[in-house]
């Protein structure tokens, strides 16, 4: 493109690469934000699956006056492809394969209580994330490792 004077308009390789600066300056900032916010919301499934696992169980006690290690027994499933969570009632364990992380020792049940739990290793990273729910729906991760802000 002309102007009147008869030279030639467009960019200089300067304003190029400053504005490709300014791209990678941004994604810099960006990218480890994202990653975090996406952590969270993978270890949204897990507390939505304890919420689950814990009506099961409440709907399992009031038909059997007893609560389940079994998950098949509750009627809990999850849906899904690939799970990021391995679930555990003390006795049946459903969901992503374990590999390095261990279940949380407090997992069980009794006739009068329950306490499930869910392990995963949602960033790769050595640590695994790890969450509980009780039969009073006390979902927490006191004693446990966070895989997000670790």
């Amino acid at each position: 493109m002309q102007t009147s004077i008869g030279r030639e308009q467009g960019f200089t390789l300067i304003e190029l690469m400053i504005v490709v600066a300014i791209i990678g300056i941004l994604a810099a900032i960006a990218i480890p934000n994202f990653l975090s916010f996406q952590a969270k919301a993978k270890q949204s499934e897990a507390k939505s699956n304890l919420g689950a696992i814990h009506t099961s169980e409440v709907a399992y006690f009031g038909e059997n006056n007893s609560y389940s290690n079994d998950f098949s027994a509750i009627g809990f499933t999850i849906s899904g492809a690939s799970p990021k969570y391995n679930y555990s009632l003390g006795g049946t364990a459903i969901g992503a394969a374990l590999g390095t992380c261990t279940q949380a020792s407090t997992v069980g049940t009794s006739a009068t209580g329950f306490t499930a739990g869910a392990t995963g290793n949602i960033d790769s990273d050595a640590t695994c994330d790890q969450w509980i729910i009780n039969d009073a729906k006390n979902l927490n991760q006191t004693g446990l490792t966070n895989d997000v802000t670790s």
